[in-house]
């Protein structure tokens, strides 16, 4: 019921968003503040998040037109084992930690799925290069990874408190400004976002 109440707020926080960049109201302010001095502690975690979200743009278009498919569950699978292990290490709960790492996966394929539609509808749209998934997109999906336990690391107490729902959509829709989102990449960023904070 908490996830779903998240989710809630941030897909309101992040509506706001598109409404602002689209024109469509004024800004509140000239130039936002950065998302670390409105929510120092999730910031780092949201901005990730997006990184990786783009980086989904990257994936879709190295497999759009080949036979990989967006769904890879033995890829998945080596994540989240992988993530499970470390969070070991850091003495974290790997349960808790394959839950946020899930959300990552599935807000990355739902970005892959919206581009894959988008391109299917507009071939002018389509990409005109194939990036190599294995030597340029997963290095970078692994950096973001790595960065990502470790923030999860720091926060730890943090996102056991009440405070951590609102802080997390006030951080998301910050984050959501500063990569200029598109509806596509706000709503992949909502998926992301569910376990972050502990029930």
């Amino acid at each position: 019921m908490r996830s779903s109440r998240l989710r809630s707020a941030v897909v309101a926080a992040c509506a706001s968003t598109v409404v602002v960049l689209s024109g469509a109201a004024p800004a509140v302010a000239q130039s936002p503040a950065p998302a670390a001095a409105v929510a120092p502690g999730l910031a780092p975690l949201t901005e990730l998040f997006a990184e990786r979200l783009l980086l989904a743009d990257k994936v879709a278009a190295a497999k759009y037109g080949t036979d990989k498919p967006i769904d890879d569950p033995v890829r998945e699978r080596q994540i989240l084992d992988d993530v499970a292990a470390r969070a070991v290490g850091l003495g974290l709960d790997p349960d808790a930690v394959q839950a946020v790492f899930r959300d990552q996966i599935e807000a990355n394929k739902l970005v892959q799925r919206g581009l894959y539609a988008r391109w299917d509808a507009h071939p002018e749209q389509r990409p005109t290069e194939r990036p190599d998934l294995v030597k340029e997109v997963r290095p970078q999906l692994d950096r973001i990874t790595t960065e990502v336990l470790t923030e999860l690391d720091k926060t730890e107490v943090l996102r056991t408190r009440p405070s951590c729902a609102p802080r997390l959509s006030v951080a998301a829709a910050r984050s959501a400004y500063g990569h200029r989102l598109d509806p596509l990449h706000l709503e992949g960023l909502a998926r992301a976002l569910p376990s972050v904070c502990a029930d």
